[in-house]
């Protein structure tokens, strides 16, 4: 994958999970908490799956 489209992919997903915690906390939790505590528990995954696409065909300095 190209450096750009990585980032850009990192971004895009760290954005959502960000929008995906306001969403929950703010407005979701109004109706039902149980979608809220889902919605938070997926962006809780979100920020590792964006490290791993972030790092992908990245050579490593080790």
């Amino acid at each position: 994958m190209r450096e750009r489209a990585r980032r850009r992919t990192y971004l895009a997903l760290m954005g959502l999970c960000l929008a995906l915690f306001v969403l929950a906390w703010s407005v979701v939790r109004l109706w039902s908490l149980t979608a809220a505590v889902v919605m938070s528990l997926i962006a809780a995954v979100l920020p590792p799956i964006a490290v791993i696409v972030g790092n992908l065909g990245s050579s490593g300095g080790g």
